[in-house]
């Protein structure tokens, strides 16, 4: 392919969500604990006429030969120990609808089901918000992996390529730059290409098994033969031709929109015409009682791409001014193109709200309310950057806290103060050389990122023992924490990896785990 086909970067950025075990992971998770162990085969059977078949396997029983198409009785027969349930293939789309609308509120504004084992998100603009495409993939598939669903992922330029190198690239998890979605394909088999089964067999019989080859013959003969679907397929893979999402919606959608006859592109226009979208969407939430904490405002261009705006507050929302505010700090990110035709304002995530009370004179005075500077700041460096700390109840320091949103309601536990704690902890202690007396006296002197400091004086020692229902690890793990101070006054949080007189506890090396402020 010459260079000036290759696709413009930054046009747009697609990911596919491929799910290959997405039957079977789904009634593993819906039966619980009732669910066939993790190392038991399973098989999900269906009829095909008059015959029972398998209509979908787990990795356990793929990798003991089993396939979908196999009669019951010879997958039975293959393996005896096969654990065979009834397929549900309604459920099985429901449940990809739910798991679309579940990124669709947590990752990019436009997602839609690729039934039936995967999920497409328009990601363009939107991966700096995750911490970049990589970050931005590894969270989708570690999220889906955390709640038993495999899953694989790629990102491209086009619907076809991430479609092709999610089910058929040999990486779980691959990021193609932009405009190399050709090379990247070149060595994948043709059923990539998402091509009818009788093209593939012609193909076939023609020599022809990788893309590569197959995008280097002349189209007219192809045509001829096989009609222009390979052309299609080809050319929308490779970004020459654009492929329409339809984005999934919530039933009953909250949103608003308007056509215009002439298209807009003025960052002045779209700001007016923002203000005149944003009141009667607040009008529809105030009538359901609700308010929005996701907004998404699509614009579709005359060219068939559509542009996305998504915003999120900390709190349900439905003030008209707040909302046309945080909008239009965003306009700057729309790439208008040769104009917009339409413009669509949807609430993606909604929650109740009731009527507040206005407070009166003999009301104490309510705390200051910050959630417009939080929401306006969530949405220029995201909502990962806005975070503060709640307790945990955890005897181990780096597990005695976690991160909730900046808004998040407070719990009923306090932060312990029986040991005083620095304000910062190290990501991860560093390994600190050392010398002390056994087996509980302070350093006289440690080193630390090739600085010698004396100790001057020292708090301690705090014995903190593992938490042996965590593992076998943690049974006889102790730690010995002192505070100390060297002779310019700084001040540490050090420990021993053990009790100092007995190696099972630990290896008896000290590390530097906080400062002191």
């Amino acid at each position: 392919m010459a260079r000036g086909d290759l696709p413009r970067a930054g046009l747009s950025r697609i990911v596919s969500l491929y799910l290959p075990f997405w039957p079977t992971d789904r009634i593993r998770r819906r039966l619980g604990a009732d669910a066939p162990a993790p190392e038991a085969a399973l098989a999900l059977v269906g009829r095909a006429g008059r015959r029972r078949v398998v209509r979908s396997v787990d990795l356990v029983a793929r990798k003991a030969g089993l396939c979908p198409g196999t009669p019951v009785a010879k997958a039975q027969a293959l393996y005896p120990d096969l654990t065979i349930m009834d397929a549900d293939p309604q459920g099985d789309r429901e449940g990809l609808e739910k798991l679309a609308l579940w990124f669709q509120r947590r990752m990019a504004p436009v997602v839609a089901v690729d039934p039936p084992d995967g999920i497409v998100l328009d990601t363009t603009g939107a991966d700096h918000l995750h911490g970049g495409e990589q970050a931005m993939l590894a969270a989708m598939v570690l999220r889906l992996r955390r709640t038993g669903v495999t899953a694989k992922a790629a990102v491209a330029d086009s619907l076809g390529a991430a479609h092709a190198l999610a089910r058929y690239g040999r990486a779980r998890m691959l990021v193609v730059p932009p405009g190399e979605a050709a090379a990247a394909m070149a060595d994948l088999p043709i059923a990539a290409l998402r091509l009818p089964d009788d093209i593939v067999d012609g193909l076939h019989a023609l020599g022809v098994s990788r893309i590569g080859p197959l995008a280097g013959m002349p189209r007219a003969p192809l045509a001829l033969r096989f009609g222009p679907e390979v052309a299609r397929r080809l050319d929308q893979a490779f970004g020459r031709v654009a492929e329409a999402i339809v984005p999934i919606r919530p039933v009953e959608p909250v949103e608003v929109s308007r056509n215009f006859a002439e298209p807009i592109g003025a960052a002045e226009t779209i700001a007016r015409m923002i203000g005149t979208l944003v009141p009667p969407l607040c009008q529809l939430l105030e009538e359901r009682g609700q308010g929005g904490r996701c907004f998404d405002l699509l614009l579709h261009r005359v060219d068939s791409r559509a542009e996305a705006i998504r915003i999120a507050t900390a709190q349900p929302v439905r003030a008209a001014g707040r909302l046309i505010r945080l909008l239009c700090e965003k306009i700057e990110t729309i790439d208008p193109g040769f104009g917009i035709e339409r413009m669509v304002l949807t609430v993606s995530w909604a929650e109740p709200m009731g009527v507040r009370q206005a407070m009166s004179l003999l009301d104490e005075a309510d705390e200051p309310d910050v959630s417009g500077l939080i929401d306006s700041l969530a949405n220029r460096v995201g909502t990962q950057a806005l975070y503060r700390f709640m307790p945990v109840e955890s005897d181990m320091p780096e597990r005695s806290f976690c991160r909730v949103p900046a808004l998040a309601p407070d719990e009923a536990k306090d932060w312990p103060d029986h040991w005083p704690r620095p304000m910062r902890l190290l990501p991860r202690p560093e390994p600190v050389h050392a010398m002390a007396e056994l087996p509980d006296q302070p350093p006289i002197f440690f080193i630390w990122r090739g600085v010698r400091r004396k100790v001057r004086c020292a708090d301690g020692p705090e014995r903190v023992f593992g938490e042996w229902w965590k593992g076998d690890a943690e049974l006889t793990t102790a730690r010995d924490y002192f505070r100390v101070e060297d002779t310019s006054g700084e001040r540490f949080w050090i420990y021993r990896a053990g009790d100092g007189e007995h190696g099972e506890t630990g290896s008896q090396g000290w590390f530097l785990h906080g400062i002191f402020g």
